[in-house]
């Protein structure tokens, strides 16, 4: 979509940064806040052949072509799995790659997509309006990848503009962000991000155990609905991890099922120092095992979490966390060993 609904927390971000003069922006805040969002539709109001202080027109050539992924002054760069869900066409030979399972999609931003963002910045643009390099995540860029960009924006060519977006900014060289101008991502107020769920079709009740579940993000909110969560459904997983429940998170891959574990965690142990828990309803937590024992499972967890995305074996990894999680929320009275 290149049009922000008027309502969304994202409206007025769009409108100041549309004041602002400035060849690169990078979009930084946690996931889930919409950088992806803003990012594209700052793309598109720059391309719009009749754009408002608002943003876009909407109803413009430009406006079409970015509408079905077609624009020719637009360049998008993302790993191919975020391409192929967010619907953006791969080229042919990468598609070809695919399709005949010569290889996955990357889920790194490949060097070979940003030398062909080089040349294509150093192209006349095709509608009069300039250009546009769009970078999502940014922080799926390695070192060379990184690099490679880095040049192009010490010294753009012509009339291209850039937006890097990003979920984990202080994963970007230092070379990279000193030479984007920088934009934190706006918190929406809980009532906010619930309407702007329910305009998604999500029901209110749903909407605001999601967005509980989310941690107030309704971007992440939303994948969690249109992924099939429910409510429900949520409120019931502390107590099936307890009683070591694989089929709980069978569903998930092994990064997700972290993050569910991590965030019960975080409950639980922000329930046993006498705070309120952020993720979970407080009814639906076990009792609080030592504080102890959560600490060593918050540390076993986010060691678990750098090799997530690359387990040796899915199922594997899933069940052992499941067990560890068992043991340590039946640990209540019973202190780990130091």
């Amino acid at each position: 979509m290149t049009v922000l609904d008027s309502s969304s927390w994202l409206a007025a971000p769009l409108q100041g940064l549309l004041k602002q003069r400035g060849h690169a922006w990078l979009l930084q805040g946690p996931s889930g806040l919409g950088q992806y969002d803003l990012a594209l539709a700052l793309a598109s109001a720059w391309l719009c052949e009749n754009p408002t202080p608002h943003g876009t027109c909407g109803q413009c050539p430009s406006c079409h072509a970015i509408e079905v992924r077609t624009h020719a002054d637009l360049c998008v760069l993302m790993p191919e799995v975020a391409m192929l869900e967010l619907g953006w066409p791969l080229d042919e030979k990468t598609q070809a790659d695919l399709d005949d399972k010569k290889r996955k999609p990357s889920k790194e931003i490949r060097v070979e997509a940003m030398r062909d963002a080089v040349a294509f910045a150093q192209r006349t643009n095709a509608r009069g309006r300039g250009k546009v390099v769009l970078v999502y995540p940014a922080e799926r860029m390695n070192n060379v990848t990184a690099n490679t960009l880095l040049k192009t924006l010490e010294e753009p060519v012509g009339d291209v503009r850039f937006v890097l977006a990003s979920e984990a900014a202080w994963q970007l060289l230092p070379t990279i962000r000193s030479r984007c101008l920088g934009y934190t991502m706006p918190w929406p107020q809980p009532q906010e991000a619930q309407a702007w769920l329910v305009g998604q079709g999500v029901p209110a009740p749903e909407a605001v155990a999601l967005l509980r579940a989310a941690g107030g993000r309704p971007n992440d909110a939303l994948r969690l609905a249109r992924a099939g969560l429910t409510a429900q459904a949520w409120s019931r997983l502390p107590q099936a991890i307890r009683r070591g429940e694989v089929a709980a998170l069978s569903e998930r891959s092994p990064a997700q099922a972290i993050d569910v574990l991590q965030k019960l965690c975080h409950d639980l142990l922000a329930v046993g120092t006498g705070a309120q828990p952020r993720f979970f309803e407080t009814a639906d937590l076990p009792p609080s095992p030592p504080i102890r024992n959560l600490s060593t499972w918050s540390r076993s967890l986010a060691s678990a979490a750098k090799t997530a995305e690359h387990p040796f074996n899915a199922g594997l990894m899933l069940e052992a966390l499941v067990s560890e999680a068992k043991v340590h929320l039946n640990s209540a009275g019973k202190p780990s060993r130091p």
